[in-house]
């Protein structure tokens, strides 16, 4: 099982580290609540685990590849195969424009914690569509896929149920809640990077959070902009990317951190509008006559 990036040696000590954890959880009651929090970062950690292979795959071998998508799903509470028609075939495609059935501006353009915080519950619900056609034509058309996909189904649903009877107070804590903290952070976490950008921008089309600490803690998943612009880089390459795009993009548009980015949003905007995003060049419902993706943008510069 041969790497493609030697950057992915983290890749595969997270996940391991998140088999260890689990294993702890479960065998010691006492210290289920302590560790929660830690297998909730996994948790999420698995979510952008199976985001970035599934964009750049981790090994060279396919049967790998299909293994470390297995492992993932285990944790992360969702199928790893669902980003393909979810993100990488349509958010990717539409960038939030329209099209995206993860658009942030669906019932309101508006950003307050309102919108922000129901945004997850709506874009679960709008993507279903587009993995139900994805798993009936790999059903109809790729056999192989399709037992891939069988496979990622019983390991997200089927697996958990069933430690659920063997002792479901430790299947909540180990997997059920963690898995519910990483579906809704990673969509919320969408919203952010997309909410008042401008889609149809060749170098405004997302917001980046740009901490050190953040993006070391996230594979990188904070720097947006580059991950956009070169959907197929390695997540590893991503702050070099992003240092040669930077001075393009709107300085609202690069925040430093997160916390303080959620902190102005919902706590201070409220009395202080100023603190809190603005829409930034074109509006996404506001689309041109001939609409070119952020990646053909970047393809053609």
């Amino acid at each position: 099982m041969r790497l493609r990036y030697a950057a992915d040696i983290k890749t595969l000590l997270w996940l391991a580290l998140a088999a260890v954890n689990l294993v702890v959880m479960w065998t010691v009651p006492s210290l289920r609540t302590w560790l929660l929090p830690l297998a909730c970062y996994f948790a999420l950690c698995a979510g952008l685990v199976a985001h970035n292979h599934n964009h750049s795959p981790t090994f060279k071998s396919r049967r790998a590849n299909d293994l470390l998508n297995h492992v993932a799903t285990l944790f992360y509470g969702f199928a790893a195969f669902n980003w393909i028609p979810t993100h990488n075939l349509n958010h990717h495609k539409f960038s939030n424009g329209k099209g995206d059935a993860t658009i942030t501006w669906r019932h309101s353009n508006k950003h307050n914690a309102l919108v922000a915080f129901t945004y997850p519950f709506v874009s679960a619900v709008m993507q279903a569509p587009l993995i139900d056609a994805y798993v009936k034509s790999a059903k109809a058309h790729k056999p192989q896929r399709f037992r891939s996909i069988v496979v990622q189904l019983v390991i997200c649903w089927g697996l958990p149920i069933a430690l659920s009877f063997v002792d479901w107070r430790a299947t909540v804590f180990t997997l059920w809640i963690p898995r519910f903290a990483s579906l809704y952070v990673i969509m919320y976490f969408n919203y952010g990077q997309h909410v008042h950008c401008d889609p149809y921008s060749k170098w405004n089309h997302s917001r980046s959070f740009t901490s050190p600490l953040l993006n070391f803690l996230l594979f990188n998943n904070g720097l947006h902009a580059a991950h956009h612009m070169k959907p197929g880089a390695h997540w590893s390459t991503l702050p070099a990317l992003h240092a040669e795009i930077a001075p393009n993009i709107d300085p609202a548009l690069n925040e430093s951190s997160f916390l303080v980015w959620m902190t102005k949003q919902y706590l201070l905007a409220p009395f202080l509008p100023r603190l809190g995003t603005r829409q930034i060049g074109r509006a996404p419902m506001d689309a041109p006559e001939k609409v070119v993706s952020v990646e053909e943008m970047a393809s053609a510069a």
